[in-house]
């Protein structure tokens, strides 16, 4: 017989952040050792770090970095972000200095499908509504900046185009923070000889921006502005790259991200500090929180706690070979979140039944556990499964995951940080305290950044997602001899790939074998520094669904916002 956990009425998200007691940001920063004048106040709650604390830090010695990543998850996400928070507040509970690292969320998702990226029941990140609406206004200024590039390259060819630019072949199209099929392919300059040439266009999501990817590596302002001027946006007709160096707009966009590279501090609804700055998708980019954002944290506590999107397969791969490459990273301990639901969905049942109790489709799901494991092991870190639990989870799916792990002598902790926040996530705390003390993390790459770029696509393909090999389109092969005859090839790659299968097929579940990955185009992300490979249908732009998030949201008359998630 099969029994479900007794279930207790728990509010919303919303309604347990609108009840949270916050404390003034001046006090969450004085617990990192911050003085009034190191911040930039946005409220009595937010704030920005003023660019003098890193002079004053940068030589301390960093604390431990732990590295939260997944499963391949479901569409509604596995609560990754929730467990990040509730461990940060239970190593806080267990004695340990901690903050936490995430990224800001988009408005795509928030306003879609999955929701914001603020945690969730009682490890959430706080003022919540502020955090998944506008914020300090970050992903606004990195849309504007992007697009303002856009203007100058329209108007360079409307004003005679000296720079010879080919407007069959601009690379840079223009963003929005909003899911909008709609606006995937346009045509811009319609109307007449005063409105600009007509060329084909689009749109992609905020989030895919080469310039959020930029402000999430760059290590200074004028780190930014250099990486800033090094991105391709077209090529001449004579076949040679256009760079924003050669458009000279590199100072205007610098200057319009100059208060966004500085990183927001916030807090849990523990009151445990926390940077929640930059959000690139790890589908479609890097997906991890700025590298400043980290450094600050890692310098100002004993643990900081971060997460990489999706599953280990997008989100760990990429902050291990491309943001721990060019920040100097090196993670303590992995925890690598698993729930019931997901794993169920990868032994074969409908998404409409995972809250059915079925020992039978969990136990042949977990190989997809034990593919992501396997990508961890093989990057050289020690690590932890987290079972996030749900109110629909049973004591019998759970303890056939736990036993799984000590059959394997896999550490695992059933964490509790919805229910019951940093006190539910004690458990974990001291299990990765005890791995990061060990300090037996040796962080192996999985390729060489002088091999050639098929040699590396290779490499994540077999290694981390288990592919046979690798079949590359005309498109795809032409643009790795563009690449290479540019000298762009010894960059590290970032694949743009589904979250819902380690294949590039969404409807691939489990632990796909014998497969083949399809990789359509290759985009130079110089300023960057790495190589986007597009496999499958992945969009760029998302399309919301059939019922958007966006048709349960409201405010009242007196501004309480209701509906957001």
């Amino acid at each position: 017989m099969v029994t479900k956990k007794t279930e207790k009425k728990i509010p919303s998200d919303i309604e347990i952040a609108q009840e949270a007691k916050m404390q003034p940001i001046g006090e969450i920063a004085a617990r990192l050792g911050l003085e009034e004048e190191d911040l930039e106040l946005f409220g009595k709650y937010k704030a920005k770090i003023s660019p003098g604390v890193w002079e004053r830090i940068q030589s301390r010695p960093d604390g431990r970095l732990i590295l939260v990543t997944a499963i391949s998850p479901t569409p509604a996400g596995e609560g990754k972000s929730t467990v990040t928070v509730g461990l940060g507040q239970g190593l806080n509970r267990i004695g340990k200095r901690a903050t936490v690292a995430l990224r800001e969320p988009s408005l795509g998702p928030s306003m879609g499908i999955k929701g914001g990226a603020a945690g969730g029941g009682y490890s959430q990140v706080l003022p919540m509504e502020d955090i998944n609406l506008h914020f300090t206004g970050d992903f606004h200024a990195i849309t504007s900046a992007h697009n303002a590039i856009s203007a100058v390259i329209d108007n360079h060819i409307h004003q005679g185009n000296s720079l010879g630019i080919d407007p069959r072949r601009i690379l840079w199209k223009r963003v929005l923070d909003l899911n909008d099929r709609a606006l995937r392919h346009i045509v811009v300059g319609l109307g007449g000889k005063a409105h600009g040439m007509p060329r084909e266009d689009g749109f992609d999501i905020t989030v895919a921006s080469e310039l959020m990817a930029i402000l999430c590596l760059a290590q200074d302002l004028e780190d930014l502005k250099e990486r800033i001027s090094r991105i391709l946006v077209a090529y001449r007709f004579d076949g040679s790259p256009v760079t924003v160096a050669d458009l000279g707009v590199q100072g205007a966009a610098a200057l319009l991200l100059k208060d966004a590279i500085r990183p927001n501090l916030v807090q849990t609804l523990e009151n445990t500090p926390a940077f929640v700055h930059g959000g690139p998708f790890a589908n479609i980019a890097h997906g991890c929180n700025s590298l400043i954002a980290t450094r600050h944290a890692l310098k100002l506590s004993e643990y900081t706690v971060t997460e990489a999107g999706f599953g280990a397969d997008l989100g760990a791969e990429k902050f291990l070979h491309i943001k721990s490459r060019i920040g100097g990273l090196r993670p303590d301990v992995a925890v690598v979140v698993a729930t019931v639901r997901a794993l169920k969905m990868h032994g074969g049942m409908a998404k409409k039944d995972l809250q059915t109790p079925h020992l039978t489709a969990l136990r042949q799901g977990l190989p997809n556990l034990e593919r992501h494991l396997e990508t961890i092991r093989n990057f050289g870190l020690a690590h932890v499964v987290a079972i996030n639990r749900f109110p629909t989870d049973t004591e019998e799916e759970l303890d056939l995951i736990r036993q799984w792990c000590e059959e394997r002598e896999m550490p695992v902790s059933l964490t509790e940080v919805w229910e019951h926040g940093g006190a539910g996530g004690e458990d974990l705390a001291e299990k990765v305290v005890r791995l990061a003390e060990a300090g037996s993390s040796r962080l192996q790459f999985q390729y060489d950044l002088d091999q050639p770029i098929r040699t590396k696509i290779a490499a994540i393909a077999r290694q981390v997602y288990g592919a046979d090999g690798v079949e590359y389109s005309p498109q795809a092969e032409k643009q790795i001899g563009e690449i290479e005859a540019n000298g762009w090839d010894q960059l590290p790659i970032c694949m743009a790939k589904t979250q819902y299968s380690l294949s590039d097929d969404p409807a691939s579940l489990g632990r796909p074998e014998h497969f083949t990955l399809h990789v359509r185009e290759l985009r130079p992300s110089v300023g960057a520094g790495f190589l986007v490979a597009l496999t499958g249908n992945m969009l760029t732009m998302p399309g919301l669904p059939k019922k958007p998030a966006a048709l349960g949201m409201d405010v009242d008359a007196a501004g309480r916002v209701s509906g957001l998630f």
